[in-house]
């Protein structure tokens, strides 16, 4: 309404064809209800015929060629008191003369998306066969790559077990044994049972009831004197070969380098399908054979065109001498 022509325009009315603002909405709304007013704010979501570049707000009834694409009379506007339209050096015409034109396009396009739903369909069925095909390769690599370090791990912890066992036989080989020192430590309690005992023992030899305990008794002296004896040759044994000291090969340089060659274990690539090289082969093949057959035409033909060359020459050379013999 022209009192409120002041006031920013929110809607526009397509049956009255009017701008309206808030105040004009609400009394629009009231007097015509069976209207489909639409929200200027919303015009990205739904084509109203309006132009929305630079906020025009016109009808578009014009046509751009050279973008292809609707226009308002500002959109061409080339008046520079009211700024130049995006349009203006283009060439444009009314939608009335396009009409034509567009509706053969439609047509063509009509047709051009009839073969496509149908080829649609296909490709979309072939794009998810290739997905299948790529998610199984790329699954079997990763269970390939899965496989591969867990036979490196189970070596890896296999070779672990071995080396610690190795490691408990040399000391226990070379050096003072756990269970020696342990037994070691009740040994001056027993020297001193078997002392007392073997004074008893000798006290009482000629005692004929107690012959075979006192016997007993006596391989017990001399087996605790052995045992005594095996830990002092034990403990003269370590002195000797306190010197030594048992190492592990690898050594931290060695063990890096291992390492490192750990890191280079497997590579992702890109190949060639082996169906693919055989019949990459076989055209390569076929070409050489073709590129043969062409050499030895061409070779033929040259060695035609020197025979051929010398007959000539020989000829000339005849009809030469029968002219100097005449």
């Amino acid at each position: 309404m022209n009192e409120h022509k002041e006031n920013d325009a929110i809607s526009f009315c397509p049956e009255c064809k009017i701008f309206m603002c808030n105040k004009c909405e609400k009394i629009h709304s009231g007097l015509c209800q069976n209207h489909h007013p639409y929200n200027l704010n919303n015009m990205d979501e739904e084509f109203i015929g309006i132009c929305k570049e630079n906020n025009h707000f016109l009808k578009l009834d014009f046509f751009c060629i050279t973008h292809n694409q609707l226009c308002c009379p500002a959109c061409i506007n080339k008046i520079k008191i009211k700024k130049y339209g995006k349009h203006k050096d283009c060439k444009i015409c009314s939608i009335k003369k396009i009409k034509k034109e567009k509706k053969i396009k439609l047509e063509e396009n009509i047709q051009k998306l009839e073969d496509l739903s149908k080829k649609t369909e296909q490709t979309i069925n072939d794009l998810k066969a290739m997905l299948r095909i790529i998610n199984n390769n790329k699954e079997e690599l990763k269970t390939k790559i899965q496989v591969m370090f867990t036979k490196i791990r189970n070596m890896l912890n296999i070779r672990e077990d071995e080396l610690l066992l190795e490691v408990d036989k040399k000391f226990d080989e070379l050096f003072l044994d756990e269970k020696i020192v342990k037994k070691s430590e009740n040994l001056p309690q027993e020297i001193k049972i078997y002392l007392e005992k073997g004074k008893k023992i000798n006290n009482e030899w000629e005692n004929k009831e107690k012959l075979t305990s006192i016997i007993n008794d006596c391989i017990n002296i001399e087996n605790t004197i052995n045992n005594i004896n095996n830990i002092n040759d034990n403990i003269k044994n370590f002195k000797e070969k306190k010197n030594y000291v048992i190492k592990l090969k690898p050594n931290e340089e060695e063990l890096e380098e291992c390492l490192n060659g750990i890191k280079e274990i497997g590579e992702i690539y890109c190949d060639e399908k082996e169906e693919n090289k055989e019949n990459s082969k076989e055209k390569n093949n076929e070409n050489s054979k073709e590129e043969n057959k062409e050499n030895f035409k061409e070779k033929n033909i040259e060695n035609s065109k020197g025979k051929n060359k010398k007959k000539k020459k020989k000829k000339l050379e005849d009809y030469l001498w029968m002219i100097k013999i005449s």
